[in-house]
């Protein structure tokens, strides 16, 4: 009886173990605001099948686009209480709140995403800023470039004037320096208002063309190459440092990988959206004349120069982020004009 009960007192303490082998696998929530055909929701989908499959199946993804879980505007609020482990959205929906991340979103005339997603990650990876303290960072990209699409040709600066066109974040300010007038809307209220004169187009990066069915409403694209727009990737801190070696590991040797690939895939995709534009609604694209694009440029310069004195008188170093931004600017650009031609 004695060595019965031993057994089964033995078996009773064994139970808790066995139970944490047969446990499965570690399950992440992702959420994102924009819907799932978007190039935010496509590199989630491709990060979250990543990890799961560079962890062999020991974590698992669950993917939110479209707002189902969280939206832009609380989605860090809701990465740091725990409602999501992770989340995706854009700084500059948020003006003043991260001023380091803050300096790749100026006019520098960046002309591809891949090029402007390395610099925004080198930055934040070199200064750690204090304004993603309170999270992890899982990767960084940015959208193409801005660029005007519109219900009527804008072949000069003299054509964009007195023109409405709805704007987000830093477009707002960029749109009214050119002479424009900036018109705040949410993104699913815009084709309604060109069909009804409301707005005569909008700034933002081209892939929407086709991902929004925009050519529908905007024949016309000007080649304007305005400011990018940055994101964030963040897990909780709190079940990042849960997740066992290993997977950090995978999430860690992702993260500028993720970058790289966002942004080419989305470069791509521009370039797939125009063509798709141009068969299916005769879509036409401008340029500038060179004068003109000069004084684009010259208009836009003095928003350096103010972004370097606010964030300056927060403490911080602005000139020397704003150096160190066209600096990496130059060398990734270098890097692509070096790269091997494929046989």
């Amino acid at each position: 009886m004695k060595l019965r009960n031993l057994l089964l007192s033995l078996s009773m303490l064994l139970l808790p173990t066995v139970g944490a082998h047969a446990a499965g696998p570690v399950t992440l929530t992702y959420a994102n605001f924009p819907p799932a055909a978007t190039f935010p929701s496509v590199q989630m989908e491709r990060w979250a099948k990543e990890v799961e499959k560079r962890t062999g199946g020991k974590v698992k993804v669950k993917t939110f686009p479209g707002g189902t879980l969280l939206n832009a505007k609380n989605m860090l609020e809701g990465v740091n209480s725990g409602i999501a482990d992770i989340g995706n959205f854009a700084m500059s929906y948020q003006p003043g709140r991260f001023p380091v991340s803050e300096a790749v979103d100026l006019p520098y005339g960046f002309t591809s995403s891949k090029v402007a997603s390395q610099v925004l990650f080198d930055l934040v990876q070199k200064y750690k800023p204090r304004e993603f303290e309170k999270v992890k960072m899982v990767t960084l990209f940015t959208c193409p470039p801005t660029n005007l699409m519109t219900s009527k040709p804008v072949r000069s600066l003299k054509d964009l004037k007195g023109m409405e066109l709805r704007v987000a974040g830093t477009s707002a300010e960029v749109a009214k320096r050119l002479g424009a007038v900036p018109v705040a809307m949410p993104q699913s209220e815009t084709p309604e208002a060109i069909q009804k004169g409301v707005v005569k187009g909008m700034v933002s990066s081209l892939e929407i063309l086709q991902d929004f069915k925009f050519a529908a409403y905007t024949p016309h694209a000007t080649i304007v190459n305005l400011p990018v727009v940055s994101f964030a990737v963040v897990m909780n801190k709190a079940k990042w440092d849960s997740l066992p070696a290993d997977v950090k590991k995978v999430i860690d040797d992702l993260s500028r990988e993720q970058a790289v690939w966002t942004g080419e895939y989305v470069d791509r995709h521009v370039q797939e959206a125009l063509a798709w534009s141009k068969k299916n609604y005769a879509h036409n694209v401008h340029t500038l004349p060179a004068a003109d694009q000069k004084q684009v440029d010259a208009l836009l310069a003095p928003m350096v120069q103010e972004y370097v004195k606010k964030v300056s008188s927060q403490g911080l170093n602005g000139n020397q982020l704003v150096a160190e931004v066209r600096a990496l600017k130059s060398k990734y650009e270098s890097q692509g004009k070096k790269a091997p031609r494929k046989k």
